[in-house]
C-alpha cells in the first residue's frame, strides 16, 4: 500500500498553509521592491514640488563642473527667484568658472566647491532641497559627485540632456526638446504662476543661458518657444545689447590670437568624411595663456567651412583629454560621444573624454570614422 501523501494529514495542511502565506509574503516583498524601483526610476513632476516650497527651505544650487552661460545662467536665476520667495539659498559650482560669466548677477555669491571644500560641504549637509541643473548625473560635478550621492535631502533635477540618471533624484525633469536650462528655469517660475517676479536680474540670467546654448539662436534648438520667451522678456525690460557684450566682447588680445593660430595650424580638414578635427595641445595653452572657458565655441568655426557636417576639437587637458562633438543633420553626436568617448550630451552637441594619449585619442578618432561613413556623406 503507497504511503499517504504527508499533505493529506492535518500536520501536511498547516505546513501547506504555511508555504502559502511564505509564498505570499514573498510575492508581497517582491510587488513592493518592484514598485519601490519604479519610483525611484520616475521622477516626480515638478509640480508636485511646488507645496514644498511654501515655506522656508534651505536650498542648494549646484550645477556641473566648469559651468558655462546656461549653466551659470540658469543657477542664479533660480537662486535669485528663491530668494525674493523668502528661501534661504546658496549656489556652489563644483570648480570655477570662465571670466565670461562674471558680469552676471549674483556671481560674487557663488562658492567654488574647489577652494572652499568645507564650508561648501556644511552648507550642503545643511540644505533641505538641492537643485541640480544643467547635468543629469552626479559624475558631471567631479569632487562633488560623493558628497551628492551621500546626502539623503530632497534632490531635484532640471535639465535638458539625454539619458539622465532619473533614480538619484526624487523630483525633476529631463526634456531634451528644450534649448537650454535657462528656458526650463523660466518654464518653472511661469508655471509656479510667478512670470511676474522676474526681474531685470532675473531676466539677464535667463537670457545669457539661452543665448549660449541656442548659439545665438543659430541652433534648431531655438524653436517658436525660444522666441516667445524673448519677446516676453524684452517686455519686461531686458537689454540684450549688455549681455551679448558680457558673453562675447569680454576676452583678452591673447585670446584671438589663440584662435588664430588655432585655426591656421591645428585644424584638420578630412573631406572624405565632411569632417573637421581641431587638435590643441597643452602647449598651446601655456603658450598664449588661456584659461577657463576660453576655448568655448572653438569646435564651431569649422561649420563655416561649406561640406563639413562633423566638426570635432580635442584639448589635451592635465588629467585627460577633452573632446567636443558638434553636427549639422542627422549626424547623432550623442550617441558617438558615448560609443567612443566615454561622454554624451545632446544629438547635435556632445562632449567626451579619454585617458589616453593626445595621440592616441586622435588616431581613436581617425579609426571609426570610417565606420560613420553613411551617416557623413
Amino acid at each position: 500500500m503507497a504511503p499517504l501523501c504527508p499533505f493529506l494529514k492535518a500536520s501536511g495542511l498547516i505546513m501547506v498553509k504555511v508555504l502559502v502565506l511564505i509564498g505570499m509574503a514573498f510575492c508581497a516583498a517582491k510587488v513592493r521592491s518592484l514598485f519601490h524601483n519604479f519610483a525611484l526610476l520616475h521622477m516626480k513632476p515638478l509640480a508636485e514640488l511646488f507645496p514644498l516650497l511654501l515655506l522656508p527651505r534651505k536650498v542648494v544650487i549646484t550645477t556641473h563642473q566648469k559651468p558655462d552661460a546656461d549653466a551659470m545662467g540658469s543657477s542664479l536665476a533660480l537662486g535669485h527667484y528663491l530668494r525674493k520667495k523668502g528661501h534661504q539659498v546658496s549656489v556652489v559650482s563644483p570648480t570655477n568658472w570662465a571670466d565670461f560669466v562674471n558680469w552676471m548677477p549674483g556671481t560674487e555669491m557663488v562658492l567654488n566647491y574647489e577652494q572652499k571644500t568645507a564650508k561648501a560641504n556644511e552648507i550642503l549637509a545643511s540644505a533641505d532641497i538641492i537643485f541640480c541643473l544643467d547635468f543629469n548625473s552626479f559624475h558631471r560635478t567631479k569632487s562633488m559627485t560623493a558628497v551628492l550621492q551621500s546626502l539623503l535631502c530632497t534632490k531635484v533635477l532640471i535639465d535638458h540632456h539625454q539619458e539622465p540618471d532619473s533614480a538619484s533624484f526624487m523630483y525633476g525633469i529631463s526634456d531634451t526638446s528644450k534649448s537650454s536650462t535657462c528656458e526650463m528655469i523660466y518654464d518653472f517660475l511661469v508655471a509656479a504662476g510667478d512670470a511676474d517676479m522676474i526681474d531685470q536680474d532675473i531676466a539677464a540670467c535667463i537670457y545669457a543661458g539661452v543665448v549660449g546654448d541656442t548659439g545665438s539662436f543659430r541652433f534648431a534648438s531655438a524653436h517658436a518657444g525660444v522666441h516667445s520667451l524673448v519677446a516676453d522678456l524684452k517686455r519686461r525690460g531686458l537689454d540684450h545689447g549688455k549681455i551679448h557684450e558680457g558673453l562675447y566682447d569680454n576676452f583678452l588680445e591673447n585670446r584671438l590670437r589663440f584662435i588664430g593660430h588655432v585655426l591656421l595650424h591645428r585644424m584638420e580638414i578630412l573631406y572624405e568624411f565632411n569632417t573637421a578635427l581641431i587638435v590643441i595641445p597643452k602647449s598651446d595653452l601655456i603658450d598664449f595663456n588661456i584659461r577657463t572657458g576660453e576655448t568655448d565655441g572653438l569646435v564651431n568655426y569649422p561649420h563655416s567651412i561649406q561640406g563639413i557636417r562633423f566638426a570635432a576639437l580635442v584639448i589635451d587637458r592635465d588629467e585627460e583629454r577633452k573632446w567636443s562633438f558638434r553636427s549639422k543633420g542627422l549626424f547623432d553626436c550623442n550617441t558617438f560621444a558615448r560609443t567612443y568617448f566615454e561622454g554624451g550630451g545632446h544629438y547635435n552637441a556632445s562632449g567626451g573624454r579619454s585617458r589616453d594619449s593626445l595621440e592616441k585619442t586622435v588616431a581613436a578618432f581617425k579609426a571609426v570614422l570610417p565606420l560613420q561613413l553613411s551617416l557623413l556623406n
